[in-house]
C-alpha cells in the first residue's frame, strides 16, 4: 500500500515524487516555504520516512557489532548515524539513530524500513533484542530549530557536519567553515495518529524546501547520492557515520584499506548551476568535464538565496578547478564545482601533513 500523508489535504499541497513521494513537495510557495524552514519558523512533513525500533537489553551492544558506528554507550536523547555495509564496504543501509533509554529508534528512507527490519531479524541470533517496523505507527517532522510545541517528543539531532568520535573529515573545508553549520537539523518522532493535531498552528514547508537546504549543507542522502557501489569515503560520511577505532564489523576491511592506503574512486561535489536558463536539469543527468563523462547529477534544487544548486558524484581524477557541464538530454547546464571530498582524500598512513582532519577519539 502506497503511503499518502494526511497533510496532503492542506490547501495548495502538491505531492512530491521519487524519494519523497507520499508527502507534499510544497504548499504553493516553494521558496517562501524554504526561507521559513531555514529560519526555523516552519516544519516539514517527513511522515513517509521509515521507522524501525530495536528494544531489549542487548540492543546497543548488538547494533555496535553490526554497524560502522560506536553505539555501545550511546546516551539517551543523543543523535547518531550508523551504516550497515556489505563485505565490500558498500553502503546497504544508512540509519539515523536515537535511543530513549529503553528503545533504539532507527529513522530511514521509506523503502528501507521493511528490508532493514528483515535483515536485522535474521541477525539477532540468541540475543535479547526485538526488532519492529513501526513505520505505520509513527510519523517524522523536520525542522532547523527546536520546536517548542514538539518538546515532548523524541527528537533526533543531525550530527552533520561535526566530525564525530572516531570520525574523519575528507573535506578541504575546516569544520568551523562548513556550510552544514548553517543547517542545524532535527527530526521529531510523532505518533501518526497525532500528526494532524500536532502541526495545527505550525507553518508547513514542503519536502522540496528540506532537500534544497540539505544540498546546500553538502549532506548526502541514501538513494540520492548512493548507488550499489558507494562506499562512505566518497560522500564524506566518515565524519558522522563511521568510527575508525572500533571493533570488527562487516565491511570494516574496506573502510580501513581505503582510508589508510588508498583513495575513494569517486568524490561528492557541490555544483552552482548557471541560473540563466530558468529550468533545472533532471536528477541522473550526465556530468561532463570537456568531452569526457565524469559523473552523475544526484540531487538538484532551487535554493532561495543561491539559485540553482546540486550535488553530483564524479571521478576522483577530475581537477578541482575544472568547470563542469551537466547534460540533460541535449540541454547543457554550466556548473562551477565546490569540492566536498578532496581529490587526494584517503591514504592516511604516511601522510605527514595536510588539511584532512584527523580522527576524533
Amino acid at each position: 500500500m502506497t503511503y499518502k500523508s494526511p497533510l496532503l489535504s492542506r490547501p495548495g499541497a502538491v505531492e512530491d515524487t521519487g524519494l519523497d513521494a507520499g508527502v507534499a513537495a510544497h504548499y504553493g510557495e516553494p521558496l517562501r516555504e524554504q526561507r521559513a524552514l531555514a529560519t526555523g519558523t516552519a516544519v516539514v512533513d517527513l511522515s513517509h520516512r521509515g521507522v524501525v525500533t530495536v528494544s531489549g537489553p542487548d540492543r546497543l551492544s548488538w547494533l555496535n557489532t553490526l554497524s560502522s558506528q560506536q553505539v555501545t554507550n550511546l546516551q539517551p536523547q543523543v543523535g547518531s548515524e550508523l551504516l550497515l555495509l556489505s563485505v565490500q564496504g558498500r553502503i546497504e543501509f544508512d540509519a539515523r539513530v536515537i535511543d530513549d533509554g529503553e528503545t533504539t529508534w532507527l529513522i530511514v528512507e521509506t523503502a528501507e524500513a521493511a528490508p532493514l527490519a528483515e535483515w536485522l531479524n535474521k541477525m539477532k541470533f540468541m540475543l535479547r533484542v526485538e526488532i519492529t517496523d513501526v513505520s505505520g505507527e509513527w510519523a517524522v517532522l523536520g525542522s532547523t530549530k527546536p520546536v517548542e510545541k514538539l518538546g515532548g517528543y523524541l527528537a533526533w539531532e543531525d550530527p552533520w557536519p561535526h566530525v564525530g568520535p572516531g570520525g574523519y573529515s575528507y573535506s578541504t573545508v575546516p569544520e568551523e567553515s562548513h556550510p552544514g553549520l548553517e543547517r542545524p537539523w532535527f527530526e521529531y518522532l510523532v505518533p501518526a495518529a497525532e500528526l494532524e493535531s500536532v502541526v495545527e498552528g505550525l507553518p508547513l514547508a514542503g519536502a522540496m524546501a528540506a532537500d534544497a537546504l540539505r544540498i546546500a549543507a553538502w549532506r548526502p542522502r541514501l538513494g540520492a547520492e548512493t548507488d550499489d557501489k558507494t562506499i562512505p569515503h566518497e560522500l564524506d560520511l566518515i565524519r558522522t557515520s563511521v568510527h575508525l577505532n572500533k571493533g570488527c564489523y562487516k565491511g570494516q576491511e574496506t573502510i580501513a584499506r581505503v582510508h589508510n592506503l588508498g583513495h575513494p574512486p569517486r568524490r561528492l561535489v557541490f555544483l552552482q548551476l548557471d541560473g540563466s536558463q530558468h529550468t533545472l536539469p533532471a536528477v541522473g543527468s550526465v556530468v561532463f568535464a570537456g568531452e569526457r563523462k565524469v559523473g552523475t547529477l544526484t540531487s538538484v534544487a532551487q535554493h532561495f538565496e543561491m539559485g540553482p544548486v546540486a550535488l553530483a558524484v564524479i571521478k576522483r581524477s577530475v581537477p578541482a578547478d575544472e568547470t563542469l557541464t551537466v547534460m540533460d538530454g541535449e540541454e547543457p547546464y554550466v556548473a562551477a564545482q565546490e569540492v566536498i571530498v578532496a581529490s587526494d582524500a584517503g591514504q592516511v598512513v604516511g601522510r605527514q601533513t595536510g588539511f584532512l582532519k584527523g580522527p576524533h577519539r
